[in-house]
């Protein structure tokens, strides 16, 4: 997957319960029940985003009990492990061991360096199976294990496709639509996926961007009825549940700064966040 590092923009997640803290204060005492809008890198809409995802892709809400997940789910990817589901198979989950061990040096996990660079862009267990697999779920108790997680997930999927978002004027909703596209599909098109940037380019076909003078829940329905069609055309993926009933469901309600309650189906299963 192609991934560009922005220098320091964002948040990270490990800030994130003292910055909600924070903004917890700063509303008690504005005297206000408006809400501002806030952009997804807002601590709290950081956190509703990447529960969202966990959703989709772990079947739960507890998105931080996911650094330790590791498991072949035959997708063609290799192995997908951590709070977004890197892959052995698609350069990411090197990035993550690589950074790992550039922040701690002689960690079990870094004598799979050379394996992990053998199988990118493969689906291939070599040199890799058990041993692999339980040292990355034991390093999850590692806070530079998890803070490496957290680092290739801002640059190479939450910072860009923010970045992105804001550039066309959406709002919070579709800066986590854009997020979540970026973490299923990638940013560029590989052998037998349709990337972003391809999903864009035929919405854009279809409709204008707000920053073009678009209107939001029409540009943010042309952007999803893109990823069904990506997703139709991807053998590792026919479920478009997290599209139908969650997302499609949220620009329905007109919930364009993901203002709870959210109540979403996905693959099946019934989740909702109150606040």
């Amino acid at each position: 997957m192609n991934r560009t590092a922005r220098p320091a923009a964002r948040r990270s997640l490990a800030t994130l319960s003292v910055a909600l803290l924070a903004t917890a204060l700063l509303t008690a005492c504005s005297g206000t029940d408006e809400e501002p809008e806030r952009g997804l890198d807002d601590p709290a809409k950081k956190r509703i985003a990447m529960e969202l995802v966990s959703s989709a892709e772990n079947s739960t809400l507890d998105w931080q009990g996911q650094y330790k997940y590791i498991e072949d789910i035959h997708d063609g990817r290799g192995y997908t492990g951590g709070i977004i589901g890197f892959c052995s198979g698609t350069g990411d989950m090197l990035d993550v061991v690589e950074r790992y061990t550039k922040a701690r040096p002689g960690n079990a996990l870094a004598r799979f360096v050379p394996a992990l660079r053998a199988v990118d862009g493969t689906p291939s267990h070599a040199g890799l199976g058990t041993p692999f697999t339980e040292a990355w779920a034991a390093a999850a108790k590692d806070s530079a294990f998890r803070d490496a997680q957290d680092a290739v997930l801002d640059a190479g999927y939450f910072d860009p496709a923010v970045d992105r978002a804001e550039k066309d004027g959406l709002s919070a909703l579709g800066q986590f639509i854009y997020y979540d596209a970026y973490v299923m599909h990638g940013a560029g098109d590989t052998e037998g996926t349709v990337g972003f940037a391809s999903i864009r380019r035929q919405a854009l076909a279809a409709a204008d961007t707000p920053a073009e003078g678009g209107d939001e829940e029409t540009w943010l329905n042309a952007f999803l009825d893109a990823r069904v069609d990506a997703i139709a055309k991807e053998p590792s993926h026919t479920d478009t549940s997290r599209i139908e009933t969650a997302q499609r469901r949220f620009v329905r309600e007109g919930k364009l700064q993901l203002e709870t309650p959210l109540r979403w189906k996905v693959y099946g299963e019934s989740f909702r966040i109150d606040g």
